[in-house]
């Protein structure tokens, strides 16, 4: 059985693993600072809001340590990876049900804030990972889906969000929900098939 090892003389696998460290670091400052702001200020959205970047931390973190420590590793972070989704699902359901049991008014300065900082965030990861989208890793492949969903929800969250969240109508708002539970779902799926299908093709290498 052959076993992958990162070739820091391949461009593409350095790329990849400088990439990878800037985005999980980048977050990981980000997400901190929006935290303490909101901690100084008394904005219980915000912290939720920087606190809500814990699944990009820890997806982005844990691909950017074990990247090319072999197949296997990689295949086990991919998914853990999908398992990290997978957790993400349940606070998305979690946070629509206190939508629709205790619907929330937020300020629209830090709402729009919110908004603004989630799409130039997940834009930048996603144009950063873009060159990536083609590579059969199931490591890279994971890190890619969820940005390309990020991005795909981010952006029309971002578009409709003002509107919906300071409207007393919630059912706008929970149809983007329920779009970012499939989109989700769908990225499990393509990564546990492709992780099988990574398994199969090493050991008959």
């Amino acid at each position: 059985m052959r076993t992958r090892r990162l070739d820091k003389s391949v461009p593409e696998e350095r790329t990849y693993l400088i990439t990878i460290r800037a985005i999980a670091i980048g977050i990981l400052l980000f997400a901190a600072g929006e935290v303490a702001y909101a901690i100084a200020i008394g904005s219980p959205f915000l912290v939720k809001d920087g606190l809500d970047w814990i699944y990009d931390v820890l997806l982005y973190g844990m691909a950017a340590i074990v990247f090319g420590r072999g197949a296997r590793v990689e295949r086990i972070a991919a998914l853990i990876g999908a398992g990290i989704m997978f957790v993400s699902i349940g606070e998305t359901g979690y946070d629509m049900m206190s939508k629709i049991v205790a619907p929330r008014q937020v300020e629209p300065l830090q709402l729009g804030f919110s908004a603004l900082s989630t799409v130039v965030i997940v834009l930048l990861v996603v144009a950063a990972l873009l060159r990536f989208r083609a590579s059969r890793n199931p490591l890279i492949e994971t890190t890619w889906l969820s940005a390309r969903n990020d991005a795909i929800f981010a952006s029309i969250y971002a578009a409709v969000q003002f509107a919906v969240r300071v409207a007393p109508v919630r059912a706008p708002e929970l149809a983007l929900d329920a779009l970012s539970v499939l989109l989700t779902l769908q990225a499990i799926y393509v990564i546990i098939r492709e992780v099988r299908a990574d398994a199969r093709n090493t050991e008959a290498a």
